[in-house]
């Protein structure tokens, strides 16, 4: 087949895709179970590492994933949501499955999700369905690990079918409060539902209200549990050129010198947490420490699109998909502490669900002025309702107004290249909010 016409079927699947409608929610394993029992159970095909959490799980998988390869291990990765392409959830090798693979998965799964559908009386959902694909494509590979993380939750998560002998679960805080609960406890409560009998789990530092049911499902299904602080945990860090160097406590011992290409005490405790995870996988321990070298190696080789990614320079623009609190938090931190903006302007745009008013609090103290906008997800908070919270965090005269993506870069770039003499090396624009907004600049600023 050509790319084109390759290229005109992955569109058709696409489509498909879409039709089940892209941010639809109904929580049932029993749907996605008959799926994969119909197509033979290939998500028992691989050993799987399964991450949930908050904040950090993609960076974390990345992380993981490059790791593993470093070891010679053939990996699948699954991740979402997506930047540009829904293939982007899906890869092999730490690389997107091609057009022509991803059609001829669909073409497999689909008329089995058609028998699935007959019986059920909701469809498969967007996600039941990416995740099929991606657990098909994995054995049919095949990999030699897959690497997942979660959509929602996690117990009742379509991904939770794994059964993973590694669980990982990143730092908890309040998001998707409408489907998870009003409490981190509530939120924990279904996040450690990844965590099966048996099961090694490596948990990131945790506000006590968070720990505790992650303890408690670990003793309830005997599952062994190492926690960072305790058996793992980032000894030093120091900001290095285009990233950090670290010296990582792990479960095998202690791992120096360790570069990695990314910003932020955040992704520091994202290493620790993906490093004491391939340990748990690969066997290491007290009497057994990995090659340091094919640590170093992996971990130079990550990347994370849309996490502090500078796409421009001069003026610098930076893209970041916090969207609550806790990640906000993170991201702000690694903006004060490794750049040195002499003036700073900040793009917004949030999905309407989320506390908008916490994100521009924790953003005032860093942005010169912010320029408030919508993003191209229908879910997306009206630019008059998120004007007027800026304004009142901000005042009047810190906060523009542009309802379309492309205008509120242009005005960003503009306002910060206004009165500052010479060079614009100390300049910068952040584009944040959502994953959905960093993906509808990234598609503009990275042609």
């Amino acid at each position: 087949m050509s790319d084109r016409a390759d290229h005109a079927a992955f569109a058709e699947v696409e489509a498909a895709l879409n039709a089940r409608g892209f941010t639809r929610m109904h929580f049932e394993l029993e749907k996605i179970e008959s799926l994969l029992d119909l197509l033979g159970s290939p998500q028992r095909a691989y050993p799987s590492i399964h991450l949930t959490g908050t904040n950090g799980k993609t960076s974390t998988a990345r992380m993981i994933d490059s790791l593993l390869r470093a070891f010679g291990l053939h990996t699948g990765r699954y991740t979402s949501p997506h930047l540009e392409t829904v293939r982007e959830r899906i890869s092999l090798d730490g690389e997107p499955v091609s057009e022509e693979r991803f059609v001829a998965t669909y073409r497999e799964i689909a008329p089995l999700a058609e028998l699935v559908d007959q019986r059920s009386a909701e469809p498969l959902t967007y996600f039941d369905m990416t995740t099929a694909l991606a657990f098909a494509t994995f054995a049919d590979a095949p990999v030699d690990v897959a690497v997942v993380e979660v959509g929602l939750g996690g117990a009742e998560d379509a991904t939770n079918v794994i059964q993973a002998g590694v669980a990982v679960i990143t730092p908890i805080g309040l998001d998707h409060t409408e489907w998870l609960g009003d409490t981190i406890e509530d939120i924990a409560l279904h996040k450690a539902g990844i965590i099966h009998a048996g099961a090694t789990v490596i948990a990131a530092a945790q506000e006590e209200e968070a720990a505790r049911p992650i303890l408690e499902r670990c003793a309830e299904v005997n599952a062994t549990v190492a926690r960072e602080g305790a058996e793992f945990g980032v000894l030093r860090r120091a900001v290095a050129v285009g990233g950090q160097v670290l010296t990582i406590q792990g479960l095998g011992g202690v791992y120096e010198e360790i570069f990695i290409p990314l910003h932020g005490a955040h992704q520091a405790q994202n290493a620790a947490v993906a490093l004491a995870a391939v340990e748990a996988f690969l066997g290491a321990g007290a009497r057994r420490q990995l090659d340091i070298e094919a640590v170093r190696e992996g971990f130079a080789a990550t990347s994370s699109p849309g996490r502090l990614e500078r796409v421009r320079t001069a003026p610098t623009v930076l893209l970041d998909g916090a969207h609550n609190p806790h990640g906000m938090a993170a991201t702000v931190a690694a903006v004060q502490e490794e750049f040195a903006f002499s003036k700073l302007v900040g793009v917004l745009a949030v999905l309407g669900d989320k506390d908008a008013a916490s994100l521009l609090e924790l953003l005032e103290p860093v942005l010169d002025s912010v320029v408030v906008a919508e993003n191209s997800s229908p879910r997306a908070m009206p630019v008059d309702e998120l004007a007027e919270l800026a304004r009142e965090v901000f005042g009047p005269d810190r906060v523009q107004v542009a309802r379309e993506m492309p205008d509120a870069i242009e005005a960003a770039v503009a306002e910060a290249e206004s009165d500052v003499p010479g060079e614009l090396s100390g300049v910068g624009v952040l584009v944040t909010g959502s994953v959905v907004t960093v993906a509808d600049a990234r598609r503009l600023l990275k042609r």
